[in-house]
């Protein structure tokens, strides 16, 4: 395949004579991290971790879920203001919702069931969960993206969501600060006003390993430095692969902005340091802190307020960079997605012109600063029950009024959906807003 040109529009190369590959991707980005946070240093504090540590995390908020938020919640709350921005019949050609979590609320059922009933969306819509830790959400993208390439339901739409929550607690050590919670919602297209993907242009590499796993619905085991090392493998063989389908693309310089899976900001850092030296060998400090301050550090804007979104990390990376650096029309970006276990891609796209307009209008970065900050003696007393949202039981009640005051900021401007119980093994759910309060 031959590269584009790193400012070029998207041209993509001819299928073959007179037929071109179809434009298709990203149409809309949100999305919802929770409405309750703690702060990384009051975190630290709290847990008598190393201070010193805090400048390698490179945190400053930890979004944190409250017992009545669960991945259906926040899978629903990313989703419904892109579903409300849509015409009935943009909604209607919704006909593929593929959720990706590693947070699984049955061995059998789906979270995509829960979020296809509380969006309301067609019957006549495939529904179904994919799983592969963080890189979930773009493995389904990419087959979402497919589909609509592939032309054989014309307007048809996808919807992808990855979401999660944290299980890790004071066992984790310096984990614990950097896992997040929260949801990030894509509606994937043939009008990409977001994101236009390049077609082609993308790079894949995977192998088994034992970086971190998720055996119950109530923690968590990881091996940090296997974890670190397979993340940074990846990211070699992963471009690597990329590099052999596209013919002159090079790390420095192809692509304007960079958005990367973040399990934590410094390691995002210490990943972009090695590949300068290795594709390009850029080795200066200078030169390397000034790449990644104008390439990279926009796109770590909302992962630094968040944690770890798990599958709907690389994605709440795209938003930050979308809103914050507001790169021009054009604009080429490489995107690194990771999960462990491990699989791994490298794609691209390009920024379309009215990608500003499209993430702006969901207000991404108010709702971040609308959170309720928790002190460290709250965080910690919801953390307990927060952690056994997953376990299965056939019964269970959830005091949603318990956590109004934390929901008002939020709910004075939108509905959201709640967890609110177990009944007969079926979980329960009803939307609340300071005009329809849950449960009254």
């Amino acid at each position: 395949m031959t590269a584009h040109a790193p400012h070029d529009t998207l041209a993509p190369v001819p299928a073959g004579e007179g037929v071109p590959v179809p434009r298709f991707g990203i149409e809309a980005l949100n999305v919802h991290c929770g409405v309750a946070r703690i702060p990384v240093p009051a975190l630290f504090a709290g847990r008598g971790l190393d201070l010193a540590r805090l400048d390698n995390v490179m945190m400053n908020n930890k979004s944190v879920a409250l017992p009545c938020e669960d991945p259906v919640t926040h899978a629903v709350n990313a989703a419904r203001p892109l579903l409300d921005r849509m015409t009935p019949a943009g909604r209607e050609a919704i006909e593929l919702l593929v959720t990706s979590t590693e947070s699984g609320i049955d061995y059998s059922k789906s979270v995509a069931s829960y979020v296809h009933e509380y969006l309301g969306l067609s019957r006549n819509c495939r529904v179904l969960e994919v799983k592969q830790a963080c890189y979930g959400a773009t493995a389904a993208l990419q087959l979402a993206a497919a589909h609509i390439a592939s032309g054989l339901s014309p307007g048809a739409k996808a919807l992808v969501i990855g979401t999660d929550v944290s299980l890790v607690d004071e066992g984790a050590q310096y984990t614990e600060p950097a896992m997040g919670t929260g949801a990030a919602a894509l509606v994937v297209g043939d009008d990409p006003r977001v994101l236009a993907l390049d077609p082609g242009a993308f790079g894949t590499y995977s192998y088994e390993t034992f970086d971190s796993a998720r055996p119950g619905p109530t923690f968590d085991v990881a091996d940090a430095d296997r974890s670190l090392f397979a993340y940074l493998d990846c990211l070699s063989g992963s471009f690597g692969a990329y590099a052999e389908r596209v013919e002159g693309a090079d790390f420095a310089t192809t692509f304007d902005h960079l958005a990367m899976h973040t399990p934590f900001a410094g390691l995002v850092r210490a990943a972009h340091r090695k590949m300068l030296r290795e594709c390009a060998g850029v080795r200066s400090p200078e030169a390397v802190e000034e790449d990644f301050a104008r390439r990279v550090a926009p796109a770590l804007a909302y992962p630094r307020e968040v944690g770890n979104l798990c599958s709907g990390s690389l994605y709440l990376a795209l938003a930050g960079l979308l809103e914050t650096a507001r790169p021009r029309p054009g604009t080429r970006v490489g995107l690194f997605s990771y999960g462990s276990g491990c699989a791994s891609e490298f794609y691209s796209g390009v920024v379309d012109a009215r990608a500003q307009q499209e993430v702006a209008a969901l207000g991404i970065g108010r709702s971040l600063a609308a959170r309720s900050e928790l002190t460290f003696d709250e965080y910690t007393e919801l953390l307990g029950e927060t952690r056994s949202c997953l376990v299965p039981e056939r019964e269970r009640r959830i005091d949603v009024d318990r956590y109004v005051p934390l929901l008002d900021s939020f709910t004075k401007e939108r509905e959201l959906l709640l967890h609110t119980g177990i009944d007969g093994f079926h979980r329960t759910y009803t939307w609340h807003s300071a005009d329809r309060p849950a449960g009254r």
